[in-house]
């Protein structure tokens, strides 16, 4: 499959606002995204405006603050989904179609049910949920992350295993939590765990290297099969080295860390 034929579905609503970085992110590989309304697919559109998320090979959920967060971060976005496209989405994801959400993609993911997915593709009830940062505060600066995940996830395979890589953090509710206590244990049995919030030295150092208090440092899961990611740092805000924070001191890579996790998404898709 050539890049060009790579058709990705980036979701939004009102309220999201990263999508022109994540639409950004697929078109520099050369890929085809389009930026596409929930309305469009469905049926709430004009005829000509309509979409079938089963034409797309990736979906993408952007960050932002869709429907204003009320009730919870991503509640509304999710509920909107799972009344619409609950059928539709299970067979996407079903089918090993790449899912990726960042920030409040993450949110939306965990809120749907599709992470972390213990039991099913997509569970009936929200399982966990990601709450407000223990600063009780929004955390805006670069975070690094290390890639714990041990082969199981598809959207790591330019990243090596415990090689660090800095992805921007901005968001008040990121501390991944959950009514099961044993939910880190099982993650990282299952091999779910992505990204690791880590200091300098690569090593788990809690805050502010870790924003939001997420136990065990947890910056980005994966589902059992791993190809539905939710992370909350955004690599689309890190696609070249323009944007990293060290880019006037020494940082020599004309690439940013976060078009690694990109790359990942289109060798997948392109076999």
């Amino acid at each position: 499959m050539r890049p060009e034929d790579v058709k990705v579905c980036v979701l939004r609503i009102e309220g999201t606002n990263c999508e022109d970085e994540t639409f950004n992110a697929f078109k520099i590989l050369g890929a085809d995204p389009e930026k596409v309304h929930l309305n469009q697919l469905d049926g709430h559109a004009p005829e000509l405006m309509q979409r079938s998320l089963e034409d797309y090979d990736v979906l993408a959920l952007p960050g932002g603050f869709s429907a204003g967060d009320y009730i919870r971060a991503g509640a509304i976005f999710a509920a909107r989904i799972r009344s619409a496209l609950s059928v539709d989405l299970t067979r996407f994801v079903e089918q090993e179609k790449p899912v990726i959400g960042i920030c409040n993609g993450f949110q939306i993911l965990v809120e749907l049910g599709l992470l972390p997915a213990f039991e099913e593709t997509m569970s009936p009830m929200p399982t966990a949920a990601l709450f407000t940062n223990d600063s009780a505060r929004f955390e805006c600066r670069p975070t690094l992350l290390r890639n714990d995940n041990r082969g199981n996830c598809l959207f790591t395979s330019r990243i090596p295993k415990g090689e660090v890589v800095m992805f921007p953090s901005a968001h008040a509710e990121g501390k991944l939590l959950s009514m099961d206590p044993d939910l880190v244990e099982r993650l990282d049995d299952n091999d779910q765990i992505v990204f690791r919030y880590v200091d300098q030295d690569g090593e788990q150092s809690g805050y502010p290297w870790n924003p939001n208090g997420s136990p065990d440092d947890v910056a980005g899961i994966c589902n059992p099969a791993g190809n539905v990611l939710g992370l909350m740092p955004h690599p689309e805000r890190a696609l070249s080295r323009f944007t990293h924070p060290d880019w006037t001191r020494g940082y020599e890579k004309e690439e940013g860390d976060g078009l690694a996790v990109f790359r990942s998404i289109m060798d997948h898709v392109r076999g």
